[in-house]
């Protein structure tokens, strides 16, 4: 089903708070055990409410995966906006892996949102479709760097890195902190060397 879109700034508003409260609720109990009358209640709104704008909890869990789409492109725009040759590339890169997996072990409901990747095709679209732009600015910025080198090979490269990262930051938050940790850097120390290749 899809979700009505607040217009009014109080309408704004209520959803913000509606937001908030579901993903305070999933950091302290997961999604499976939210309950939409909880959402309602936390964020002071009617469930009537809470209903007109989503109609069920995927409906949460789709707008919370869209904010962090949406904040995760620009940190990934403004960090690669500045790249002007291959070391900067790789600092940016490493940078932004090590941005991205302390989003996911402070943001609970990250876990709640790859989890609904599985089962909810509107998710699995939107993660594929975001994926394909973070590729599509990381390839921007090899063509950028090294014009002579093929296209479709940086395209495929770069698509490949990226789910990649997405693999691994799952695991790594799905295990215990030390073993993340080293699944990160032996991730990040991989994909900078195909950086590195792919680049030369």
């Amino acid at each position: 089903m899809t979700r009505k879109e607040p217009t009014q700034q109080r309408s704004r508003e209520r959803v913000e708070r509606m937001l908030a409260a579901a993903r305070e609720l999933i950091a302290e109990r997961g999604s499976d055990a939210m309950k939409m009358g909880e959402v309602a209640g936390r964020a002071g709104v009617s469930i009537g409410s809470l209903y007109q704008f989503f109609p069920d909890k995927s409906a949460i869990i789709r707008a919370l995966a869209e904010r962090f789409t949406a904040e995760n492109r620009a940190c990934i725009d403004a960090e690669l906006a500045g790249v002007s040759d291959e070391q900067g590339l790789l600092t940016a890169f490493a940078g932004l892996v090590d941005t991205y997996y302390a989003i996911c072990l402070a943001e609970p409901v990250m876990r709640d949102i790859w989890s609904g990747t599985q089962v909810d095709k509107t998710l699995r679209e939107l993660e594929l479709a975001d994926s394909r732009k973070s590729a599509a600015a990381l390839a921007g910025v090899w063509r950028r760097l090294r014009p002579e080198a093929d296209p479709a090979q940086l395209a495929s490269a770069a698509f490949l890195i990226w789910q990649l990262g997405e693999a691994t930051m799952r695991l790594a938050i799905s295990v215990d902190r030390a073993e993340g940790d080293r699944l990160v850097e032996i991730y990040k120390r991989m994909a900078l060397k195909e950086l590195a290749t792919v680049s030369q």
